[in-house]
């Protein structure tokens, strides 16, 4: 099969689920050049075939390929495989199993790494061995095809030259499947029914509550020493995977097989899960869709790395991240891109800020102190309002609608003196107790703009029981006392002047986090739930407070 005819130069990242998609500008031209199409079923270790189409250029011949291997549909990709093969490539797109003529197993993830069965490195041996190819190959795609990436990565194959990875994830337990023990319930639940993968999936993820061998299995946190390729890692504050996109790019930068050590980038912009736009929910931030770096432009990246042309995309710096701040004053700092050579790029100081008992929030530590507390019902919990979401509304909204509830403890700061500048990492040091044997603990940050409105800029939450960490559940005595830390992941902004900080806690924010219904059963033994009466503490012994990432320049 052959097309000519209009065709755009842009990056295009395939549709993540059920129709959001992860696009950035296109230019649209007119060129003749007819491309080659063929679709084959590439047999797997066991003998399971994968639906693969292939595009190449007209002209017979050996040349660099980029594979995509993908859960959703492979006509998404046939308009930027087409512009691949006019521009010198052979582009692969691959059906994941159970997927759109691929045979075997719906289930998402299941035999894409290094465990018995490995579909990505089957794949790029096939492909090594094809007429077409030149021996560099590089593959591409984000969300799921992040994913697929990041587990072909662990496996440890010399074959690959150079990976281009959007919004993607390498490890599936925490931060995906789970944040902090609690299952991500709206985004896990909704991708798996959009995409139409077999009610199984569901069922495995959540017979596994505990980071256990199930998910060690699949972790590529654990395996980072096997990656052996450059590659650039796209993410953005308000998305889904904002933390595993770091932690990559970090992990694969710092740990990486010598091909990969050193020769990774790092893009971060204020997006969610659709990148490169300016508005992320009700705030637009200037020039957040243009970042200098290139790095990012697929066909730059791989005309370096896989055509050798020397465009300087490997002497750009190591990460390119942008600053969010006051949207509505043209004079704040902030609101700018910035680059550095590592993460993170500045030298913060995690510095405390204080809960105090009259709910104000200062970096004053409490003396006497006192505590607050609040009745968390499962049945009745606080409603999700923005954040890092997939299918519900995204990125950065006014709180107050919330910060009202009886259930969300409120702490506020003095309006600033001067600007304050966050960047890194943000966790929060609670000391709480219950009188239910297990519950959650949530935080929030906002900013806090002098008309009022409070947006949040990054959030985390803890499941009690996993205090501890991860791989063990410890229930919790009544009416005891705990350390809890909790994980906000990290961020970029300067508070500007007259601003005001702003912690909430809680012990819910449903239906992105699946409600804990406080009795200390196994997750979803049962329908049962009860009334949770949780107390925070703040006082010189037990001082509550967010550590922020503060940088002084």
């Amino acid at each position: 099969m052959r097309w000519r005819g209009w065709w755009k130069v842009g990056l295009v990242v395939l549709v993540s689920v059920g129709g959001v998609a992860v696009v950035v500008r296109t230019v649209v031209c007119k060129l003749q050049a007819p491309v080659r199409k063929e679709t084959v079923m590439v047999p797997m270790r066991d003998g399971v075939r994968l639906a693969t189409d292939i595009y190449l250029p007209e002209a017979e011949g050996r040349y660099p390929v980029i594979l995509l291997r993908s859960p959703y549909d492979r006509k998404l990709g046939e308009g930027i495989a087409q512009d691949a093969a006019r521009r010198g490539y052979v582009m692969v797109i691959q059906n994941t199993r159970g997927r759109f003529g691929s045979e075997g197993e719906n289930l998402p993830f299941e035999t894409d790494g290094w465990w018995r069965l490995r579909d990505g490195e089957d794949t790029v041996e096939w492909i090594a061995r094809q007429p077409y190819c030149n021996g560099k190959i590089g593959t591409w795609g984000g969300s799921a095809l992040g994913v697929t990436q990041y587990l072909l990565a662990g496996t440890g194959t010399k074959r690959i030259a150079a990976q281009h990875i959007t919004v993607g994830a390498p490890s599936l337990y925490d931060g995906v499947v789970y944040w902090g023990g609690v299952f991500r319930k709206a985004l896990i639940e909704d991708w798996l029914r959009i995409s139409q993968f077999s009610p199984q999936a569901l069922r495995i993820w959540t017979s596994h509550p505990t980071y256990d061998a199930y998910w060690r299995e699949r972790d590529m946190t654990l395996r980072y020493r096997y990656a052996s390729a450059p590659a650039i890692h796209i993410g953005g504050w308000y998305d889904i995977l904002a933390q595993a996109t770091i932690d990559a790019f970090v992990g694969m930068q710092i740990r990486g097989a010598p091909g990969a050590r050193g020769k990774q980038k790092l893009l971060m912009g204020p997006w969610t899960h659709g990148v490169f736009q300016e508005k992320a929910g009700e705030l637009t931030f200037p020039n957040a869709n243009n970042p200098p770096s290139t790095a990012h432009d697929i066909w730059k990246w791989f005309d370096h790395y896989l055509k050798g042309v020397d465009n300087g995309v490997d002497r750009e710096p190591a990460v390119t991240y942008y600053v969010m701040g006051d949207v509505t004053d043209p004079g704040a700092p902030g609101n700018e891109w910035r680059t550095a050579e590592r993460w993170p790029p500045v030298n913060a100081t995690p510095t405390p800020f204080y809960l105090h008992p009259d709910r104000s929030l200062s970096r004053r530590k409490p003396e006497e102190g006192g505590t607050l507390s609040y009745a968390y019902d499962p049945k009745n919990p606080v409603p999700t309002v923005g954040g890092p979401r997939l299918t519900l509304p995204a990125g950065a909204f006014d709180q107050r609608r919330i910060e009202g509830r009886d259930d969300v403890l409120v702490f506020t700061s003095e309006p600033l003196r001067e600007p304050l500048e966050v960047t890194g990492r943000v966790r929060m040091v609670l000391y709480a107790s219950s009188d239910c044997p297990d519950t959650d603990f949530a935080a929030k940050l906002c900013d806090v703009y002098p008309d009022g409105r409070s947006f949040n800029i990054c959030e985390g939450i803890i499941r009690a029981r996993f205090r501890e960490g991860f791989t063990k559940e410890r229930l919790l005595e009544p009416g005891k006392v705990y350390r809890f830390e909790i994980d906000l992941w990290s961020t970029s902004i300067v508070f500007n002047k007259g601003h005001r900080i702003r912690v909430h806690v809680t012990s819910s924010n449903a239906p992105a986090f699946d409600p804990n219904p406080n009795t200390g059963e196994r997750f979803r033994a049962s329908e049962s739930s009860r009334v949770a009466h949780n107390t925070i503490y703040m006082d010189s012994r037990r001082p509550s407070h967010i550590l922020l990432p503060v940088v002084r320049r």
